[in-house]
């Protein structure tokens, strides 16, 4: 909260990046500080930030054309090191319950900046990791995560976090449930900022395309 006051105050992230409605403005102007910082953290995380990194950021997040000078300060700022990440992490963890859907949106967010050069090296690995334990996520499920993002693309049961032995009907309830779970209009509901729609719109096409392949696969009707 503290950290979202101060670049507020010193015009580095406007609130003009919060949610529209005035009683969630406060948090979603601290998630948002959160997010870019985690974002500018994650691309230095090698030690390096390239135009790719930065080019991944933009592309899943929507910054209005007027506040784009205010995230480039306030992203120059945080990235001078990765250090310091625990703290954004542990802001965002409190807004949320432990492994909620809003959290795993932002790990797939940090992956994405991490695979933008065509692979995640081992200090990014360390990096997603630790944000994964603050966020309250398994080794298991962080591992599922490595697989979901991995270059030559996940097996639908892997997107989907299941056995590929599942049965029909649990795999049609788990595919339900993850739709609801991870639907945008839910997570907006739940605090994500409209900033990053994008990214939880590409998210559920991805879980949508897994589970169409095993149905098909198992000749499931209105696959």
């Amino acid at each position: 909260g503290a950290a979202a006051g101060i670049a507020v105050e010193r015009g580095f992230v406007t609130p003009v990046l919060a949610a529209n409605k005035e009683k969630d403005a406060s948090r979603g102007v601290a998630f948002t500080v959160a997010v870019i910082a985690l974002s500018a953290k994650m691309a230095k995380a090698d030690g390096m930030v390239t135009r790719d990194e930065i080019s991944a950021f933009r592309e899943r997040v929507h910054i209005p054309t007027s506040d784009v000078p205010q995230v480039g300060r306030f992203w120059d700022l945080a990235r001078t090191t990765p250090d310091g990440f625990e703290d954004y992490a542990s802001q965002v963890a409190r807004m949320f319950p432990p492994r909620a859907a809003v959290l795993e949106q932002l790990l797939d967010l940090l992956f994405h900046i991490a695979g933008s050069d065509g692979q995640i090296n081992a200090p990014e690995t360390d990096y997603l990791a630790s944000v994964a334990r603050i966020f309250g996520f398994s080794e298991a499920e962080f591992q599922r995560m490595i697989a979901f993002h991995g270059s030559d693309g996940p097996p639908p049961h892997e997107v989907l976090g299941v056995a590929a032995d599942i049965g029909d009907d649990d795999l049609r309830r788990h595919w339900k449930a993850l739709v609801r779970e991870n639907h945008p209009d839910k997570l907006i509901a739940e605090g994500l900022p409209e900033e990053f729609v994008a990214a939880a719109t590409e998210r559920l096409a991805r879980i949508n395309a897994a589970y169409d392949v095993m149905a098909r696969a198992r000749g499931l009707a209105g696959s």
